[in-house]
């Protein structure tokens, strides 16, 4: 049998006999979900170390670190949460994105491997509903913005019942407009996006510090949570924290598949705690400030923007738009347009399925979900935390436990191949995905075991992990150290890696 991959230096590629024999396989094979070309595994750390330094610049993240001055706790204390937080989903994010750098392929291809070729629709739509949610939580940003210019600049406006509804349903059909048209239509606007927003939220960290009097008030807030009642939001809160982060944790192989090396995606995710620290102390320290001005915590940025003379509620509020329509149209869109858009080919395009993540977010009530922080962190993050954690843990078990690392890449483009499992369904997967989902529910339906619906994504990624290495440590589709060596080339010269480069490009 000739050997159909390729290995170097722990990245894994198609032989070009292996990619003449798959690429006529329009159901599971297109220039989107191929795997990469050695050529193409050409992103080094600083590109992995600037990708985060955007994600983590939003404004969901100044809201969730600021939010948690409102619970009751002190700005070490809430610093300390995001900083857990953001260490532990960073473990399932490293060892999830070594698949995509070995191997190159992306998300939805991965999910082939652990729920077979047509069940991976099910995590795709999983993580499209969860991006669905945020597209309709930035778009009520955004909406807050807009009322909060027209208020300002049309006192009148006030006065009309619905204004809020109005302005969120105008902002609404911009980002669905722009969104038809793909993250290309944003352009430059979403490089300049997280340098603006870092520059406001410095320049209400300086306010702050001036209007405070200076550091030590600016963080005087002291904490009204002690002992166990602490413990007993601290725990929830680093979940929430958590699962900010759990989708990128499941399609992180889309970006972690371009890496030159291990070491360098590894390299450069390492900020991303860091990066989430310093701007929540940003967002944590300027809304400590507002509790010592005016009282109240201010979690929600617009909130506090319109306490402003009308100039700077102009800038704040353009600022607040530019970030949320940005954000929305260059990563809460793709996923479930694209989930869409795989389900039916035939029916639905890109453009349809932009529209259809649009309506869905509304079925997501973010007026509901931002209406309080407990609703944001415990209800929202901490929810789908809990959805999404069994899916980390199968795609985790997979690559590491049942697998060690061996893969038949040409496998996962063949119509009826090894990783078809049945008639296209890994049913031990579905099996493990149930499985992990019930803890969390006990502890929501039996108080005394509240603990395991407020961690419900720690307890269901383990119990899913755990349950999905069992029930697949005999399956067929596993390959053993002798059949991965003979369908992979070890030793491949500088020649074939150049010829098959050539051969792949579209």
């Amino acid at each position: 049998m000739a050997a159909t991959q390729l290995l170097e230096n722990g990245i894994v590629t198609l032989t070009p006999e292996g990619v003449a024999s798959v690429d006529g396989n329009a159901e599971l094979w297109n220039d989107d979900l191929r795997p990469c070309t050695r050529a193409e595994h050409n992103w080094a750390g600083k590109r992995f170390s600037s990708l985060w330094i955007g994600m983590c610049i939003c404004i969901p993240t100044y809201s969730l670190a600021s939010g948690m001055i409102s619970l009751g706790m002190n700005w070490w204390q809430a610093v300390l949460t995001v900083f857990t937080g953001s260490v532990v989903v960073l473990i399932p994010i490293l060892l999830v994105a070594h698949a995509g750098t070995r191997y190159g392929f992306p998300y939805p291809v991965f999910a082939r491997l652990w729920f077979g070729t047509r069940g991976a629709h099910l995590p795709a739509l999983a993580r499209a509903v969860i991006a669905a949610g945020w597209f309709g939580i930035n778009s009520w940003f955004g909406g807050l913005a807009l009322d909060a210019i027209v208020s300002r600049l049309a006192p009148h406006w006030t006065a009309f019942g619905p204004h809020l509804f109005v302005a969120f349903g105008a902002f609404w059909l911009l980002n669905v407009g722009v969104a038809m048209r793909g993250p290309q239509a944003i352009g430059r606007l979403a490089v300049i996006a997280a340098p603006t927003l870092g520059l406001a939220a410095v320049a209400l960290f300086a306010w702050g510090l001036k209007a405070a009097g200076g550091v030590g008030p600016m963080l005087s807030a002291p904490a009204t949570l002690h002992g166990d009642a602490f413990w007993a939001a601290f725990f929830p809160s680093v979940i929430g924290v958590v699962a900010f982060w759990a989708t990128l944790a499941l399609n992180i192989p889309d970006y972690s598949r371009y890496a030159r090396l291990q070491s360098a995606q590894l390299r450069g995710q390492l900020v991303m705690p860091f990066v989430m620290a310093i701007f929540a102390f940003i967002g944590i320290a300027v809304t400590s400030a507002t509790l010592a001005i005016y009282g109240k915590a201010l979690w929600n940025p617009v909130d506090l923007i319109v306490k402003f003379p009308t100039i700077v509620v102009l800038i704040g509020g353009i600022v607040v738009i530019l970030s949320s329509i940005t954000i929305n149209v260059g990563a809460n869109v793709m996923a479930p347009a694209r989930a869409f858009e795989n389900l039916w080919p035939k029916t639905i395009t890109f453009a349809g399925g932009a529209v259809l993540t649009g309506l869905l977010s509304l079925l997501m009530q973010p007026w509901y979900v931002l209406s309080t922080f407990s609703t944001y962190v415990f209800t929202w993050l901490g929810t789908y935390g809990t959805l999404l954690g069994p899916f980390d843990g199968i795609a985790i078990a997979d690559y590491w436990l049942v697998r060690s690392l061996r893969l038949d890449l040409f496998q996962l483009y063949s119509p009826n191949g090894r990783y078809d499992y049945a008639g296209g369904w890994n049913l031990r997967a579905i099996g493990a995905l149930v499985i992990g989902w019930i803890p969390p529910l006990i502890g929501l339906l039996y108080a005394p075991l509240h603990f395991l619906w407020s961690g419900g994504w720690l307890f269901s990624i383990i119990v899913a992990a755990l349950a999905y290495a069992w029930l697949m440590h005999d399956d067929a589709s596993r390959i053993t150290e002798s059949e991965y060596d003979t369908i992979t080339d070890m030793e491949a010269s500088a020649h074939g890696l150049a010829r098959f480069g050539q051969t792949t490009r579209h």
